[in-house]
């Protein structure tokens, strides 16, 4: 069995919604296709919760019954008779239904969890109608009763496996489920979520939880790229990369994976594949335990980057110092990206600012705490780079005109990370498209 996964894009319009039917049909293997929201639907969602949060209904209200007349313009495109449509379209108002009520209620974190997982929702039903009404025999699998998370956010992979097990058993005659992306229970049973992004880990969980044949990830990009194709002009697809280079890609940057959907692949050794819809025949990228080659394979930026730098002659070489900051930043539960040292000042970066104040306030008695917002990691990702010939060379080279305020290299054999100031970020992945690989 394998899994097959759809991101926004691929189901955004009723004619791609038609092309993922035929691509989940063209095989007789055994499968569960994983679905996101529409394109637009959560942001929209968001807006919605938004205006709830600010006690503003008028403003959701409008937003709601827009939303709701995309949906029903959506179904009357996607199905042909009047009979599916009628039955979409009652299925699709119990959501709505839902969204109007909510207008009613004092508004809470709980309840807007319950509103971002409508999306997934309705996709998936909308899509099931659709193959209902095409005659193609399947079964629709709620990922709200197997799909779970702990108190810390964490995936129980041992409760997900039962529970879809126990699922799965129950269709033996079928060999094509859907289910939503993203969404899942918490410790308490309320409706939760595996944050933005969260469809690709629905995907490896649930590969994980199955031993799946292959991850498939389908989007509108041919696989993953050497660059972002958004901002450099000439960019090529990677055929292969191992799980360590695709996990530091999806870390730093790169857009068409979720970052934490490597682990449970890479734990379980379950080949991903990134495919693209739109051109289904194109070969993509292959993640695996093996790389394929040594070299560097792509570079990625990561935006909405904090710098602290702490600056302390009496106690930076004290024994236990180093500990004792990484402490604060774990009793606020905040991540550190890169971190360079000397004698007298530690750097470090952040991706999170929710709680920068308390942070800086308890380093503040170690020594002179410097803030720099607004800047971007960039890393170059690559099998083994650092025995790269003269990688270092081509990199420094092309990097004469950007102020680079941080290196971190060393620390892993496939990564080497740039910390810029987020204006100098699409220059600083433009030069190094044309000095390490060639491309204008």
């Amino acid at each position: 069995m394998k899994v097959m996964k759809f991101g926004g894009t691929s189901v955004g319009k009723p004619e791609r919604m038609h092309d993922v039917a035929s691509l989940i049909t063209r095989d007789n293997e055994s499968k569960i296709v994983v679905l996101s929201a529409l394109s637009g639907t959560t942001n929209a969602l968001v807006a919605i919760g938004d205006a709830l949060a600010n006690g503003d209904k008028r403003e959701a209200k409008q937003k709601i019954d827009a939303l709701n007349e995309h949906y029903q313009n959506f179904i009357n495109n996607l199905l042909s008779t009047d009979a599916a449509k009628e039955k979409c379209r009652t299925i699709i108002a119990e959501h709505f239904e839902f969204l109007n009520i909510i207008l009613k209620i004092s508004f809470n974190e709980a309840l807007n969890k319950d509103i971002l997982a409508q999306g997934e929702l309705m996709s998936t039903k909308m899509f099931s109608c659709y193959l209902e009404e095409k005659g193609i025999k399947h079964a629709l699998l709620p990922a709200l009763d197997f799909m779970t998370i702990d108190s810390y956010d964490e995936p129980q992979v041992g409760t997900i496996k039962v529970k879809l097990s126990q699922l799965l058993n129950q269709h033996k005659d079928i060999q094509l489920f859907i289910t939503q992306g993203y969404i899942s229970r918490n410790a308490k049973g309320e409706v939760d979520n595996l944050k933005r992004g969260g469809s690709d880990y629905s995907a490896s969980l649930i590969a994980a939880a199955i031993n799946a044949s292959v991850c498939e990830i389908w989007t509108d990009i041919d696989g993953m790229h050497n660059n972002d194709p958004r901002i450099v002009k000439k960019t090529v697809a990677i055929e292969q990369l191992s799980f360590d280079e695709a996990a530091e890609l999806a870390y730093f940057g790169a857009k068409i994976l979720h970052p934490a959907s490597i682990w449970p692949a890479q734990h379980y050794n379950i080949h991903v594949k990134l495919l693209n819809t739109m051109q289904p025949d194109a070969k993509g990228t292959l993640i695996v335990e093996e790389a394929g080659s040594v070299g560097v394979k792509a570079v990625a930026a990561k935006d909405g980057i904090i710098a602290i730098k702490i600056k302390s002659s009496r106690m930076l070489l004290a024994y236990g110092f180093l500990r004792k900051v990484f402490e604060v930043f774990e009793k606020y539960r905040t991540s550190i990206d890169m971190i360079t040292t000397s004698e007298v000042a530690v750097s470090v970066t952040i991706d999170n600012d929710t709680h920068l104040a308390e942070i800086i306030k308890e380093l503040e008695p170690f020594g002179t705490i410097d803030i720099d917002k607004n800047m971007s990691i960039v890393s170059i990702v690559g099998n083994e780079i650092a025995k790269t010939e003269n990688v270092l060379t081509k990199l420094f080279d092309s990097l004469s005109d950007v102020p680079v305020r941080m290196v971190s290299y060393g620390g892993s054999p496939h990564n080497i990370s740039l910390l810029v100031p987020s204006d100098d970020r699409t220059k600083t992945l433009q030069v190094l498209n044309k000095g390490i690989f060639g491309l204008e």
